[in-house]
Parts: structure tokens; C-alpha cells; sequence
């Protein structure tokens, strides 16, 4: 019966630490992300902004979803590549006040992705 408590307790412990790991790791990540993408907003109100700024931030992009695939549902993975590509082609294009609107709904998703897994009262219910 001891055990059985033990091991409980053991693996409960385990189990809050990889969640606290797990979330610390989707926040960084999409705070780098944003921090990134303010960047380029800043770049492109100052008309600097060039099309490998964009790709190397789809780069990015494409390197940090490799991991977190196993913790994000694909749908939200999708919805940022989607926003990036159509930045990617609008900034091959020259369209300045267009890629300064998806820079800005990439913005948000950074803040609304991450926040839409946290253990809240309104996610779980």
C-alpha cells in the first residue's frame, strides 16, 4: 500500500514538473517569436524591410513548430503559417501596409496561442 502511494506521489510530481517545463518552453518560444515579429514591423514602417527579413523569420518559424508539434494542437501551427506566408508573398510584393496588418494578427496570435493552454477555469471548462 506504501508503494502504491509512493509511486502516486512520484509520478504526480513528474508529471506537474513536465507540464511547468512544457509551458515555460511554449511561452519562450512564442516570445521569440513575437519579439521577432515586432522587428520586422518596426522595419517595415521605416521601409527597410526585405524579403529575406520574412523568410528568415519563416525559418524560424519552421525550426520552433518542429518541436512543438507534440505539445500544440496542429490547427494553431497552421494558423501561423498561413499569417507568415501570405507576409512572406505581400513583402516580395512591396505591400507595405498589407504585411504590417499580418505582422500585426501574428502579434496577437503570439499573445492568444499560448494563453489558450493555460490552466484557466475558462479553458477547462
Amino acid at each position: 500500500m506504501l508503494k502504491t502511494i509512493v509511486t502516486t506521489i512520484i509520478a504526480l510530481v513528474i508529471f506537474i514538473f513536465a507540464a511547468f517545463c512544457e509551458r515555460i518552453y511554449v511561452e519562450n518560444t512564442f516570445n521569440d517569436l513575437k519579439n521577432q515579429i515586432q522587428i520586422l514591423y518596426t522595419k517595415t514602417e521605416n521601409d527597410a524591410l526585405s524579403i529575406d527579413d520574412v523568410t528568415a523569420l519563416q525559418s524560424f518559424w519552421i525550426n520552433s513548430k518542429q518541436t512543438l508539434h507534440s505539445v500544440i494542437p496542429h490547427a494553431e501551427i497552421k494558423e501561423i503559417d498561413l499569417w507568415l506566408s501570405e507576409a512572406v508573398r505581400l513583402s516580395g510584393q512591396k505591400n507595405s501596409s498589407e504585411v504590417l496588418q499580418k505582422f500585426e494578427v501574428l502579434s496577437e496570435l503570439c499573445e492568444q496561442i499560448p494563453n489558450s493552454f493555460k490552466l484557466k477555469f475558462e479553458n477547462i471548462f
